[in-house]
């Protein structure tokens, strides 16, 4: 099921969820599921450990949906704040260390054998340049690029103005590229 279509919609379900309706609850947990397992899969070690995250993280939700409130990002970005504290105490107690995934496969679109070739090289060099950067630089990307979400949550969460979460985005992807040229310079 793709995201909520509008945050009336979202509203809607909160106000429900909160009233302790299991069908709200599930809609909740399917507008949400797969970009959170995302940004866990890709900070933790295994599909069994995000899916973990996932499901602590949605009852954690549940335990404090009556705590949550308009004000600030959204629900989105309160759940990805919840998500972020779950993943961060998964990789302290964990046996392994937070970032040292890599960005999951992605299939590849019928193309020639030439451009598949070509593509599945950009996107190595894209994932090893990726795991250079620093872990917090890696985490704003994973929240605005795969989670989706606005600089205004990405800063809510993470304590930033939405302008410096822009300004660092964009700092970021230049830094992005230029590891990109070396790794090619290396290759």
């Amino acid at each position: 099921m793709p995201a909520v279509a509008d945050e009336g919609a979202l509203r809607v379900l909160v106000t429900r969820a909160r009233q302790h309706d299991p069908d709200a609850w599930e809609a909740l947990y399917r507008h949400a599921y797969r970009r959170l397992y995302g940004y866990s899969r890709r900070r933790l070690w295994s599909d069994e450990a995000a899916e973990d995250a996932v499901s602590e993280t949605m009852a954690r939700a549940l335990d404090g949906i009556d705590r949550f409130t308009w004000r600030g990002a959204g629900f989105d970005a309160w759940l990805y704040g919840i998500a972020r504290n779950v993943v961060r105490e998964a990789a302290r107690t964990g046996s392994r260390a937070i970032g040292t995934a890599t960005l999951p496969e992605q299939p590849a679109a019928e193309r020639a054998p030439e451009d598949r070739a070509v593509g599945v090289a950009e996107e190595q060099a894209v994932r090893r340049a990726f795991q250079r950067l620093e872990d917090d630089e890696r985490e704003l990307l994973e929240l605005r690029v795969h989670g989706g979400l606005t600089s205004e949550e990405v800063g809510h969460i993470l304590g930033k103005q939405a302008g410096a979460v822009r300004m660092a985005q964009a700092r970021i992807v230049r830094r992005l590229r230029v590891l990109m040229e070396e790794l090619d310079r290396v290759d």
